[in-house]
């Protein structure tokens, strides 16, 4: 009697263990509500005239998720904001990402949610963790959930293991790490997709080790990342190779595109880039190649179909 009264004993813990590391497991891989919105954070981490190609980076990426459907409500954009209006613009109030000037980049819907000296790594780091104070307006939080795929999309100077703020602090690949990580542990994220152009950008993302997480770099470490082509009408280069060529193809991506995640991180191979392009997927439990581009650059809206409606009562 007393063998079997053991015997049970052993049989429930070792069954309650399995339920807990199944349940640990689940929750490693795969959030419990699945996807069920969409946002981007896009930040330009550099200021002054001759850093116009990263404000036309980070305004391309915002243009384009725009345009695939992600609202103004769901993305944060942080930048310098000193290019449309320097005194050095040949052309006030616009900012382009080709010499041939055809599409203002820096038009009428912009909306700035952290511009100036209020684009700094604390800032980041608190709208990353949702660490904010109260009186901190909605424009400027990151309201994301354990349903929410987010884009983040960072530009700006770069090295071994940081990236440069302003031109006066750093944030380290460590201190990237542990934000996101903190962010997987609020249940804050259902995906993140991380891009990143930057010399040795790959170096930023190294160092994570939070789930659902997909990761690009326009350099790997040791190497530059390199601009595309100079505007002789302002005098400086207006774009960077790896953020050029994302953007051809993000121009060839509609909303109901069937274009994935797998072919996007093709894009600009060295013959273009001149920097070897890094992806880091080991993190991330889905193929690319199955993942729609929507699912992080444009809007997701799930729609529920309701049955016998006509049976419905309504007050």
């Amino acid at each position: 009697m007393l063998l079997i009264t053991v015997f049970s004993c052993i049989l429930f813990i070792f069954n309650v263990n399995c339920d807990f590391n199944s349940k640990a497991l689940e929750r490693f891989g795969e959030n419990s509500k699945g996807h069920t919105n969409n946002w981007a954070v896009l930040v330009d981490t550099s200021r002054f005239w001759f850093n116009y190609r990263h404000v036309a980076n980070v305004l391309s990426i915002y243009r384009s998720v725009k345009r695939l459907g992600i609202p103004d409500s769901q993305i944060v954009l942080m930048i310098a904001d000193d290019m449309a209006c320097n005194p050095r613009n040949p052309r006030p109030g616009t900012v382009f990402n080709n010499a041939k000037q055809h599409i203002n980049v820096y038009g009428d819907d912009v909306e700035v949610d952290y511009r100036g000296y209020e684009v700094t790594v604390e800032n980041f780091v608190r709208l990353l963790t949702g660490r904010l104070p109260p009186e901190i307006p909605r424009s400027k939080q990151l309201l994301t959930d354990e349903g929410s795929n987010i884009l983040i999309y960072l530009t700006g100077h770069g090295g071994d293991g940081f990236l440069k703020f302003q031109d006066s602090e750093e944030i380290t690949s460590q201190e990237m790490a542990d934000a996101i990580e903190q962010m997987w542990q609020k249940q804050r994220y259902n995906e993140i997709f991380f891009m990143i152009d930057t010399c040795q950008a790959a170096s930023m993302y190294e160092k994570f080790y939070s789930p659902n997480i997909l990761a690009v770099g326009s350099s790997l470490v040791g190497e530059d990342s390199l601009s595309h082509h100079v505007d002789p009408a302002i005098g400086v280069y207006i774009i960077d190779r790896y953020t050029f060529y994302a953007l051809e193809f993000l121009e060839n991506v509609g909303p109901n595109s069937k274009r994935t995640m797998g072919e996007f991180l093709q894009v600009c191979p060295k013959r273009d880039c001149i920097s070897t392009v890094g992806v880091r997927r080991d993190l991330f439990r889905r193929n690319p190649f199955q993942v729609p581009i929507t699912d992080f650059f444009g809007s997701f809206r799930p729609v529920k179909l309701l049955k016998n409606i006509h049976n419905e009562t309504f007050n």
